[in-house]
């Protein structure tokens, strides 16, 4: 897997596209191991630029796993593949919104075999596990805050504008998993 981080850090970096790796990946770099099968990419791009990611799948060997690339990214602002060698799934994460260039900035290079490669900061990889709010994601967040110091007035911050749009109560889910990690 390591290698394959590797080559889509360097894809990417030669093609000057700001990424971040976000999902598990970076659950592995902050919290609890865990078994995981994909890796997940924002990118630094709108829709607009599909043509540069296609390009990058055929020289990456990424096999993109639905008919209308431009009809689907367009809808969800992700580009689903598959790593034929490695049977893992790659999805390219569209971005736009401030909160998304902000969390690209904050992105942190770790060194992989030597090569940098840039993971989503702590509280955000928490802000994304927040929002998807599944059992798993929110088991990935309590792993986070049991290794990791963290900047939790930011994550409250950006889960509180989360909620005014989304009319759910992420800070109250955030504070209540704080209360449980004793934090």
């Amino acid at each position: 897997m390591s290698n394959l981080l590797i080559q889509l850090a360097e894809a990417l970096d030669n093609a000057a596209i700001t990424y971040m790796l976000i999902g598990g990946q970076a659950v592995l770099v902050y919290g609890e191991p865990r078994l995981t099968r994909d890796i997940d990419l924002v990118l630094g791009l709108t829709p607009d630029a599909l043509s540069r990611i296609l390009n990058l799948t055929q020289e990456l060997d990424l096999h993109v796993l639905v008919e209308d690339q431009q009809d689907f990214v367009h809808r969800t602002w992700v580009l689903p593949t598959l790593h034929t060698a490695t049977g893992l799934r790659v999805d390219f994460i569209f971005s736009w919104t401030p909160y998304e260039q902000q969390a690209l900035g904050r992105a942190r290079e770790l060194l992989i075999e030597g090569y940098p490669v840039r993971f989503a900061a702590p509280e955000d990889v928490i802000i994304h596990k927040i929002l998807a709010g599944r059992p798993r994601d929110l088991d990935d967040v309590r792993g986070i805050l049991r290794k990791q110091a963290l900047d939790i007035p930011y994550v409250r911050q950006w889960l509180k504008q989360f909620e005014a749009s989304l009319e759910i109560g992420l800070v109250d889910l955030f504070e209540q998993i704080l209360r449980e990690e004793g934090g």
